[in-house]
């Protein structure tokens, strides 16, 4: 039966890499095509057989993982990228994913969450393991919830804006709310500065 998926492998660790290729071409959907030690290789391994996956390690001298991702991505967008990284802080998860980056994976996972990974990419276009998943949640909630408490109004704004929808003037509308009219200026500029 012939291989489904052909894999390009990039890490700086000899060792490594070449243990890790050998995983991978082990499975029996996958057979790894080239192993590159940088970014700069990858890109000379890409004008020979193109790969449906390329796993790429974050930290590698020489273009690191997220500029080949992102070159990947801009120049050959039917790769997949996978990411094996020791890191994944929430910044760097989303500055991948912008970069066209399918799935993440820390060095230490079983072999067989591997292959699972390497499928998934391959066959849903993604893969994001439980840790990830959870990390990028609470980012985003926590974007979220500051961007909510950011929109949510004050009672005073809502009275500003009710009494600014009127033929009132600014300086009216201070009188009327025992404002000055400089507090007046600050909550109009702070809400169209929100609005905008």
């Amino acid at each position: 039966m012939p291989k489904l998926y052909k894999v390009l492998l990039a890490d700086d660790h000899i060792l490594l890499r070449n243990a890790l290729g050998s995983l991978i071409d082990g499975f029996e959907e996958c057979s790894v095509i080239h192993l590159a030690g940088n970014g700069e290789e990858v890109k000379v391994a890409m004008k020979g057989e193109q790969p449906d996956i390329a796993i790429l390690d974050l930290n590698m001298p020489r273009m690191d993982g997220y500029e080949t991702a992102k070159w990947l991505h801009e120049n050959h967008p039917a790769v997949k990228i996978l990411i094996l990284t020791m890191y994944d802080s929430e910044i760097a998860l989303i500055r991948l994913l912008q970069a066209g980056v399918k799935g993440f994976l820390k060095k230490d996972v079983h072999p067989d969450e591997l292959k699972a990974a390497i499928i998934a990419v391959a066959n849903n276009g993604y893969y994001y393991s439980h840790n990830t998943t959870g990390k990028l949640t609470a980012f985003f909630q926590k974007t979220i919830n500051a961007s909510i408490e950011k929109t949510i109004l004050s009672e005073v704004e809502i009275q500003f804006l009710k009494l600014a929808s009127t033929d009132m003037t600014y300086k009216e509308i201070a009188t009327t709310m025992h404002l000055t009219p400089r507090t007046v200026d600050n909550y109009r500029d702070a809400l169209l500065k929100n609005w905008m």
